[in-house]
């Protein structure tokens, strides 16, 4: 092995990569913002008809171009606006491998999506961040001024693992200030009550990027999309992106679930509520301070007691994330909003470790 290979495979190994929530079994999973409401049979049986629609010895030639019609009939854009990925972390990483170099600095908040952090730090890209304050939110008149030095920002809105989002009026204050790519990760976005998506529409530099693994409870399966200017996604779809970068049940997968969404959207308003449920009960608890969300999940600040509370959840068979220090908060917990029966077991175990 050459001593240039060597020093990369060194380089590399001291970068901690994404950390992946730890798997415990046998308990309620609420750790990871999969959207457990909707039901498992629901998703078996659009497997099964996905099975008779696919066949598997061949590869999915025209496949992708089927999904992506789909999508634009769903979202009512033009299809030569959207490109899709195997997942939209896979989309994110693409982006950074092929448009950003050492010398690329990219703004963002801090904290953001840890997949894209992993990856900037991967491709020796600088990160410029911004912090959370200590409510667990951003001005966007910070990102205009920092936005001068920089020439790409990225925006999880709604942010993972804060939950906060920028309102429209103000993301378009800072598209018009930035004539470089601005990315906005929309993964939680039909958890809240806005989109960008009008305003890809009308500026070329926004990059919109969604998922069907949340909002559509189809984490396994590993399909994202996004929405920008047709030139990009041309280039995007054409010369980056792999051959298939989609089996061929995830695309059947993922056409039935955009052809049944008006079952799957009256989901999105029953965790909305949940949501407001589980905020209102933490909130009655001095031991906790409780931040509003926008996403399927809430997190909270339990106070440097957060190993203690996430230990004592695990004793009752239900697993949340645990993620420390935060801004200037040092003991945070996120928990991933589920059904009404699982919120409750939740919501149950917390009173009787905190009463």
């Amino acid at each position: 092995m050459n001593k240039k290979f060597q020093k990369r495979l060194n380089e590399l190994g001291n970068l901690s990569g994404y950390q992946k929530p730890t798997k415990v079994d046998d308990v309620l999973k609420l750790d990871s913002n999969e959207n457990l409401a909707i039901k498992k049979e629901f998703q078996t049986e659009l497997i099964r008809e996905a099975q008779k629609r696919s066949d598997i010895r061949t590869y999915p030639l025209g496949g992708v171009e089927n999904l992506i019609s789909s999508l634009a009939k769903y979202l009512k854009v033009p299809k030569n606006m959207i490109s899709v990925g195997n997942g939209s972390d896979q989309i994110l990483d693409l982006i950074l491998a092929n448009f950003c170099t050492k010398l690329t600095k990219i703004l963002t908040s801090d904290p953001t999506f840890g997949f894209f952090e992993e990856r900037c730090k991967l491709y020796s890209i600088k990160q410029v961040t911004i912090p959370f304050s200590k409510n667990m939110d951003l001005r966007i008149e910070d990102f205009i001024k920092k936005a001068k030095s920089v020439d790409m920002i990225y925006l999880d809105s709604p942010n993972n693992p804060t939950g906060f989002q920028f309102s429209n009026k103000d993301l378009e204050k800072l598209i018009k200030s930035f004539s470089g790519p601005i990315i906005i990760d929309e993964a939680y976005g039909e958890f809240s009550n806005s989109s960008v998506l009008s305003l890809v529409k009308k500026y070329p530099n926004v990059i919109l990027v969604k998922t069907l693994s949340k909002a559509f409870g189809l984490a396994g399966l590993r399909i994202g999309y996004m929405i920008a200017d047709k030139k990009f996604t041309e280039v995007f779809s054409n010369v980056i992106q792999y051959p298939y970068p989609l089996n061929t049940l995830a695309i059947e997968c993922g056409i039935l679930a955009i052809e049944k969404s008006k079952q799957i959207i009256s989901i999105f308003e029953i965790i909305k509520k949940q949501r407001a449920r589980i905020i209102k009960n933490l909130k009655k608890y001095d031991a906790f301070d409780v931040f509003d969300s926008n996403a399927n999940f809430v997190l909270f600040d339990a106070k440097g007691a957060d190993t203690r509370v996430y230990n004592a959840l695990i004793e009752q068979g239900i697993s949340i994330r645990k993620l420390g220090k935060l801004a200037s908060h040092k003991g945070c917990l996120r928990v991933t909003i589920g059904t009404p029966d699982m919120n409750s077991k939740f919501l149950l175990a917390i009173r009787d470790l905190i009463e």
